[in-house]
């Protein structure tokens, strides 16, 4: 930097400051970088300086008394960037698991957050008595409108319930079973393509099938809509853009990425906009997956929309948009539209992503397990007629071995397996004997208590003869799949309808190997557990006729 002064040459030359004019500043660009990076050099120390000082602070002064459990790692007491690392390495779940199996039953995952190991703790956290409320992230990711899922209020979350609760009734859902007949129909048209016989010889990526089916079944349950994904084999449809414009997206890779980012960063809680915001502006990663969110936004957009025009159009459709208008009685119930957009999104997400993946699930493990799968088989096929195709909910819904077959992969691998986060009250909670300081986040992941031995011993083993007769109603308030208390699930019938018919059909009509001995899907855990592809080969199942004649089945 240059000083130059606009005074007479006397004035030069004695030095004398009254004859100074105002001085001029000349920055050379060397010098505007030097100043330039020492700034934005002195503002990081002191923001990091200043983050950390508070954070160190914060944890010796120690006003929840937290310090007392033990830490998931060195900086979990500190911040929750560390269980956010965690979280993007896919599967914090297993990473919880491995620390509470050494006897740990309360672990710091944050500054503000514990997560429990102990199934005794479940009543206090998530039970109908609890005081506990959904915590702020659920609030910080919210959009305009809460959808049943995020809504943080009790009274709200009842309201909301209310309006619902008939259009899941599970009496409404077996009026809607030839929807899910009419899909397993689909399904089936599409594995007799692919079957093996001689000189053919396709693997079936058993997997992209069962999101195919779970969405084309929650469309037109819930909206009365054609996706067409099955008789496609592919899950391209239509999103529309804020000015009204349409565009052709991946459904999965779309969904997929908003449940990625957002459980990742969404433990930032209340600096979670700006964390995206700048997510968007760093990482290509994030940005690339920000993007693809969107693209869900405007599917689910996109539906409601054609829905509604239909509705308004006087289409009378009995489906779960019809009870959002309006209840059995005909009494509008005069919700706004971005409520009806966000409900249903959350039905298109959680109402078809956790069944496709139970739908993966139980057929790996029953291939890994071929006694469980004979069992099974002869359970179903003791209940079929041999020329029924697709098996009667009414025959089906009641086996007990099918049941236990379903319940013991869920406990096995949860769909939503981490721990859905649980604020105390403003005067603090009780939780396995122990005062916990109020506005505390607690949890507990369905993947860490469905593996605690004393409850389900010998727990990576898959045994559905653990769920069958008196033992196993006892387990019924250790299992969390659907979570539990008056924020369970409250799509669980939906599920159970649409796996129990399409397993037993699948089941019914074809014998199913894996394509590669001894393949292990891989499991990436957002805010659910997805496993990989599931590579299968299927072929039609033979019956003797009454001339003792092999005849498929």
């Amino acid at each position: 930097m240059e000083l130059s002064y606009g005074a007479s040459n006397y004035a030069r030359q004695h030095y004398r400051p009254l004859h100074l004019t105002a001085p001029t500043l000349r920055f050379t660009s060397h010098s505007i970088t030097m100043y330039g990076l020492l700034f934005g050099a002195a503002v990081i120390l002191t923001t990091v300086s200043w983050v950390v000082g508070s954070r160190v602070w914060t944890y010796f002064r120690d006003d929840k008394s937290l310090r007392r459990f033990p830490g998931m790692d060195l900086l979990a007491p500190f911040t929750n960037l560390s269980f956010m690392l965690v979280a993007h390495k896919g599967f914090r779940s297993k990473r919880l698991q491995e620390l509470h199996a050494k006897g740990i039953p309360v672990i710091r995952t944050g500054p503000n957050s514990l997560s429990y190991s102990d199934p005794a703790a479940i009543r206090d956290i998530y039970g109908h008595n609890t005081k506990c409320t959904k915590d702020e992230s659920y609030a910080v990711q919210a959009g305009s409108h809460f959808h049943l899922a995020d809504v943080v209020d009790k009274h709200e979350h009842a309201r909301k319930r209310k309006v619902l609760s008939s259009a899941y009734a599970l009496k409404n859902l077996e009026e809607w079973e030839f929807k899910v007949a009419d899909k397993t129909e689909r399904i089936i048209a599409q594995f007799d393509k692919r079957c093996c016989d001689a000189g053919h010889d396709e693997i079936v990526d058993y997997r992209p099938w069962t999101n195919f089916f779970a969405l084309d079944a929650i469309s037109d349950i819930g909206l009365s809509k054609s996706l067409g994904f099955l008789d496609a084999g592919n899950d391209r449809c239509l999103a529309l853009r804020p000015d009204g414009s349409a565009y052709e997206v991946n459904y999965r890779e779309c969904l997929y990425a908003d449940s990625r980012a957002s459980s990742v960063l969404g433990q930032t809680t209340k600096f979670y906009q700006h964390v995206k915001a700048l997510s968007k502006a760093v990482s290509p990663y994030y940005r690339n997956l920000w993007n693809l969110s969107e693209g869900f936004t405007g599917i689910y957009t996109q539906l409601a929309t054609d829905r509604l025009r239909r509705y308004n159009a006087g289409e009378k459709l009995d489906d779960f948009f019809e009870a959002l208008m309006h209840d059995k009685n005909g009494s509008p119930h005069m919700l706004e539209w971005g409520e009806i957009l966000a409900e249903v999104s959350i039905m298109m997400n959680a109402g078809s992503t956790t069944t496709a993946i139970a739908m993966t699930n139980i057929m790996y493990l029953l291939l890994k397990n071929p006694k469980c799968m004979q069992r099974l088989r002869e359970e179903i096929d003791e209940a079929l007629d041999d020329d029924e195709v697709i098996a009667p909910y009414e025959k089906v819904k009641y086996l007990p071995y099918l049941r236990a077959c379903l319940d013991e992969s869920m406990r096995v691998f949860p769909p939503t397996s981490h721990g859905l986060a649980r604020m105390t009250p403003p005067e603090g909670s009780t939780i396995l004997g122990e005062y916990i300081a109020g506005r505390t986040t607690v949890s507990m992941s369905a993947y860490v208590a469905h593996r605690d031995p004393r409850i389900f011993p010998d727990p990576e083993t898959y045994n559905p003869d653990r769920w069958l007769g008196d033992a196993g109603k006892e387990l019924g308030p250790y299992f969390i799949a659907f979570t539990a208390g008056a924020r369970g699930c409250i799509g669980r019938n939906i599920s159970y309808l649409e796996q129990t018919v399409l397993l037993a059909s699948i089941l019914h009509r074809y014998d199913i190997e894996l394509a590669k001995p001894g393949f292990v899907p891989e499991r990436l855990e957002s805010n659910n557990l997805h496993p990989s592809e599931l590579p299968v080969r299927l072929r039609r199942r033979e019956r003797l006729d009454e001339k003792d004649v092999l005849v498929p089945i």
